[in-house]
């Protein structure tokens, strides 16, 4: 600035400008050094961020890690109850397999109606033996005890045609006998055999309650095996739910990298940083001009009007540099801001990580128990299993004995046909015999008449005594022990079903004739 006269009347004004520009450079600088104060605490802010980013991705790897673990455990129960499960299926299947084939034959057994002769004959026996065993076996499975015959052969006791029916005594004794009876309870007989809705059937010869106890008993201990499975069915489920929560809690990666947001942060406070040190520079220099322009009005210079106006028009920017230097501090205050609230967040994340870490070690123990007790159902399910696989033996084992009870039934049908073969066949020898003796009898009586009247008179009486008698009578007897052997009545078409049932027989000829 030049000197244009000697006049004095702006000294006053001209440290009014000096003191302005002090004061904006005294609050330059303020604004300045807390900005250089921030921007520095914001360096090591972002420093901090960085480590506690670092440590949170550590932590939450590791967590994941440990969470896929824990996902294979989870996988580990489900594939061991999914095997369990299969294997109880399998058994279901096998279940029914077995209840419908036993249902099958029972309700064959009870489509068979058998003859009353059969079982009303004697009123101290059965066919087929007691239904109340003392044998424990056939306690169980419903079918009468059994004994052997001394040449080892097997029957029901008292289950013999010849025990259970009359012992047969004397033909001709026999032909008379029944005569007394009343011809109405022949009758009632005779409508009550032919009424067959009345008879009984094969099934009513088993002990269906001991069959009833069976199944409910297997129903039971699959119920009882339900309740093992049960004790681990939301074991995975339950396993998966945590894990998604825990997952899912973990901090979310920004889509920018952290230290790329911070080296931005960074790099935008020190563009910052160097703008506020051009303008605090500007308002040192504005200083320096004005302090030394007093100094030179002091010594008796004069300025001209020119140079007064440009030092006014300097001081009248000094507010608007004040405010580029406050937006300028502002903006570090925020910068710093974002650094903390980035520091805060990651420090939370880092504390919460902390707790999943606790919930993880919780979750460790609370899969030790569920394994064990997996490990347990395990083994109370093959025991199950192995009881379960027992009734279905007896089951098939029901059903091969009824198969086999009604194949005899059939079978006990064509033998007590052909024994009616046998019988009448020897009857009707033995009815010839008995016909032909008596006629030779009539006719032997007629010669010895015709010899006693021709010559017996001419005889003396003490010579040959028997020439009188008569001849002899004769009688075919059973053996000595032994009756007349009695068989139950079967209708015709019994036997053919009978036949049709265990796949013919040639051998056995079936015809009114024969029964």
């Amino acid at each position: 600035m030049e000197s244009k006269g000697t006049g004095t009347t702006e000294q006053p004004h001209l440290v009014s400008l000096v003191l302005q520009s002090k004061k904006a450079l005294q609050h330059g600088e303020q604004l300045c050094s807390r900005a250089q104060s921030q921007y520095n605490a914001s360096a090591q802010e972002a420093i901090e961020v960085l480590a506690l980013d670092a440590k949170v991705r550590w932590v939450a790897e590791a967590i994941v890690e440990q969470l896929k673990l824990a996902a294979s455990v989870a996988k580990c129960i489900e594939e061991k109850r999914a095997a369990l499960t299969k294997q109880v299926k399998s058994w279901d299947t096998s279940r029914t397999k077995y209840t419908n084939s036993l249902e099958s034959v029972l309700e064959s057994l009870g489509g068979q109606v058998v003859p009353q002769d059969f079982h009303e004959t004697s009123a101290d026996s059965s066919l087929f033996g007691s239904q109340h065993s003392d044998d424990e076996e056939d306690a169980i499975i419903g079918l009468p005890s059994q004994r052997k015959y001394s040449n080892g052969g097997v029957v029901s006791p008292s289950s013999s045609p010849s025990s259970t029916l009359r012992r047969p005594g004397s033909i001709v004794q026999d032909k008379g006998k029944g005569k007394g009876k009343s011809n109405s309870a022949e009758e009632r007989k005779k409508r009550a055999k032919a009424d067959r809705s009345r008879w009984k059937t094969l099934r009513d010869f088993v002990d269906d309650r001991a069959i009833e106890d069976l199944l409910e008993n297997v129903e039971n201990d699959r119920n009882t095996l339900e309740d093992i499975l049960n004790k681990t069915a939301d074991y995975p489920s339950s396993l998966r739910n945590t894990i998604t929560s825990l997952r899912e809690s973990l901090p979310v990666p920004p889509q920018v990298p952290i230290l790329t947001q911070m080296q931005d942060i960074l790099i935008a406070e020190d563009a910052v940083i160097a703008s506020m040190a051009e303008k605090l520079e500007s308002l040192a220099g504005h200083y320096d001009g004005m302090a030394g322009a007093l100094k030179d009005s002091e010594a008796g210079e004069v300025f001209a009007d020119e140079d007064l106006e440009n030092m006014n028009r300097d001081t009248e920017e000094l507010p608007v540099i004040m405010g580029e230097l406050d937006e300028s501090a502002g903006e570090i205050e925020d910068y710093f801001q974002r650094l903390a609230a980035s520091h805060r967040t990651a420090q939370q994340d880092l504390d919460h990580l902390s707790r999943v870490l606790n919930d993880l070690d919780e979750l460790g123990d609370i899969m030790d128990e569920m394994l064990a007790t997996q490990n347990t159902v395990e083994f109370q399910c093959e025991e199950s299993l192995t009881s379960l696989q027992q009734h279905l033996e007896t089951l098939d084992h029901l059903h091969e004995r009824y198969v086999l009870y009604q194949t005899a039934f059939n079978k006990l049908v064509l033998e007590i046909a052909r024994r009616r073969q046998y019988k009448e066949a020897a009857e009707s020898i033995v009815n010839g015999m008995m016909s032909q003796l008596v006629i030779m009898a009539e006719e032997e009586g007629q010669v010895r008449k015709h010899f006693n009247a021709e010559y017996g008179g001419h005889l003396p009486e003490d010579i040959c005594l028997c020439i009188g008698n008569e001849p002899t009578r004769w009688e075919v007897l059973p053996c000595p022990g032994d009756r007349r052997e009695t068989l139950p009545e079967i209708p015709p078409d019994l036997i053919v079903e009978a036949r049709e049932r265990i796949g013919g027989n040639p051998d056995i000829a079936v015809g009114p004739e024969s029964l």
